[in-house]
């Protein structure tokens, strides 16, 4: 390894997958402003992940419809006059 490229402000930090609230702790440089208390009492900082090992379908076996920000909702609401219009035209 080279010397001098690597951070050096490593800290324990828990990561949490939103979608099934799995948490993890490990040792990080990712700068967060949350906090959270874990299990041992410690206060440390906190990740929030979309989609971790317990949740993404490439590891779980199951195709899991993970929408954490009403994408879908979203998307469907926005094209929804497109699809009215196509199904009153058959």
């Amino acid at each position: 390894m080279k010397k001098g490229i690597h951070p050096e402000s490593y800290r324990f930090v828990v990561f949490k997958d939103m979608s099934n609230d799995y948490s993890f702790v490990t040792r990080s440089t990712a700068q967060t402003k949350e906090t959270i208390v874990w299990e041992d009492g410690k206060e440390y900082p906190l990740v929030k992940l979309e989609i971790s090992h317990t949740s993404h379908p490439f590891f779980t076996g199951k195709m899991k419809l993970v929408d954490t920000a009403g994408r879908v909702d979203k998307f469907k609401s926005r094209y929804q006059k497109h699809y009215d219009k196509k199904n009153d035209a058959q």
